[in-house]
């Protein structure tokens, strides 16, 4: 199953940095910037996050909430929050029930071999809990100005 825009963006409940939960359908009301990416603290990874934190002032001015969501623990997401100043909710999806439901999980193949894993994807959703656009196979140069410029319009 993929999320499309025009759907209702499925919701979740997570456990979040700092041992909160986020709730998705508690957001309404608000834009949500859902990204997922693979693994805390890796390159790009790392680069995607820096990039949402840095344009979080203009996010704020389109009152739009932004949410990472990979499938490490909550005690990495506290460190990788920490070691870069994420101003912004990082969700643990350990056994990738959330990834699946939206798609992103998927086979994946390195060096020749293949494994499952997140694939780079960012969801932006409406007030209503509608998805509007979604960014599939992400690469992080341009990307975060892209949502940003689509959450503003």
């Amino acid at each position: 199953m993929q999320v499309e825009p025009g759907q209702p963006a499925p919701d979740f409940t997570l456990k979040t940095d700092g041992g909160g939960e986020v709730t998705l359908s508690a957001l309404r009301g608000r834009k949500v910037v859902l990204y997922f990416y693979p693994r805390d603290d890796t390159p790009g990874c790392t680069s995607e996050a820096c990039g949402f934190r840095d344009s979080m002032p203009a996010f704020e001015k389109v009152d739009a909430v932004i949410i990472g969501i990979s499938p490490d623990n909550v005690a990495s997401h506290n460190r990788f929050k920490a070691k870069y100043d994420l101003p912004f909710i990082l969700a643990s999806d350990e056994d990738h029930r959330v990834a699946e439901l939206y798609g992103v999980w998927v086979e994946k193949s390195m060096w020749g071999r293949r494994y499952m894993g997140i694939e780079r994807t960012t969801f932006l959703i409406d007030e209503a809990g509608i998805v509007q656009a979604v960014w599939r196979k992400v690469k992080v140069r341009g990307h975060v100005e892209a949502v940003l410029q689509a959450a503003s319009g």
